[in-house]
């Protein structure tokens, strides 16, 4: 497994990182293995948040014994008060079993009255920054699925960690993604990139093969797989944060193990992945324009 520095923090995370909401609704026999084994093949990082079901309980207790090698990463939702997000924090902090975030994020902003609520007077971002100053949160950031959104964050507050897609069909398709790494390198954010191995919405009637993601993601094609984790994983970003079920957490760090220069696209297999495209691409986030 490779390391990168997050941004400007002291933290180094792992290139493929633990999307928690893949334990939603899992046994904890079974959660506890699948945290054990990442933990073993050299994962660091684990992202959850309380929108996920039950997955802050499951991965509280497989994590507890490892909190002091991890980095845990939360969030809040931006429609909250100051006193609904306090209390999200709180409760969070409880059930993971920890007494601090190592980065606590502001969770995808959708619209400008979203944007005003969370970022204005007794809003999600004030709680976020107070429990910065009590030791509660080290670092702040925020996740988006829209450039537009995530870059008027980034122009309101100097975030240290972005979450966002950046994904072959998403970057292709719809053009999103390399605008928001570039603004934020300008400061020296760190880059969590989401849907690695997303493929587009699912179809009606699609045979979705026990996955429970929203999406489909790349189970069917083993070459478009691999472009697509190397696609992202060839941006300046710092992790790709696992898709929400185990098999693809585990595909992710196979592909990395197996294949030798791996972070690099080489420009046949940019034509190879853009001929993809074109073939099975297809909306994956609908792009809501201002």
């Amino acid at each position: 497994m490779e390391y990168r520095k997050l941004g400007r923090t002291r933290l180094d995370v792992s290139i493929i990182s633990f999307g928690g909401i893949m334990v939603n609704n899992m046994d904890q026999e079974e959660v506890n293995k699948v945290v054990s084994e990442a933990i073993k093949r050299g994962v660091n990082l684990f992202d959850v948040g309380p929108t996920y079901g039950d997955a802050q309980n499951r991965l509280g207790p497989a994590i507890e014994k490892y909190r002091e090698q991890l980095i845990l990463t939360c969030k809040t939702e931006p429609y909250k008060t100051k006193g609904e997000v306090r209390s999200d924090l709180e409760n969070s902090l409880k059930l993971l079993k920890t007494d601090f975030f190592d980065v606590y994020q502001l969770h995808e902003v959708t619209d400008e009255d979203l944007l005003k609520k969370s970022m204005g007077s007794g809003g999600a971002l004030e709680a976020i920054l107070e429990a910065k100053e009590e030791g509660l949160v080290n670092y702040v950031g925020f996740s988006s699925h829209s450039e537009e959104w995530a870059l008027k964050l980034m122009k309101l507050y100097d975030f240290d960690t972005v979450m966002f897609p950046i994904n072959w069909n998403y970057w292709y398709n719809n053009h999103q993604g390399e605008a928001v790494i570039k603004k934020a390198r300008e400061t020296n954010k760190g880059i969590l990139a989401i849907k690695s191995l997303a493929h587009r919405r699912w179809k009606d009637g699609e045979e979705r093969r026990g996955y429970k993601t929203w999406y489909k993601p790349l189970f069917d094609n083993d070459e478009l797989a691999m472009l697509a984790l190397k696609f992202t994983l060839s941006k300046d970003i710092d992790s790709a944060v696992s898709p929400g079920d185990k098999r693809l957490l585990y595909r992710s760090i196979d592909l990395i193990e197996d294949y030798k220069g791996f972070f690099n696209l080489s420009n046949s297999e940019k034509e190879r992945l853009e001929e993809f495209v074109n073939l099975y691409g297809g909306p994956l986030y609908p792009i809501v324009k201002s």
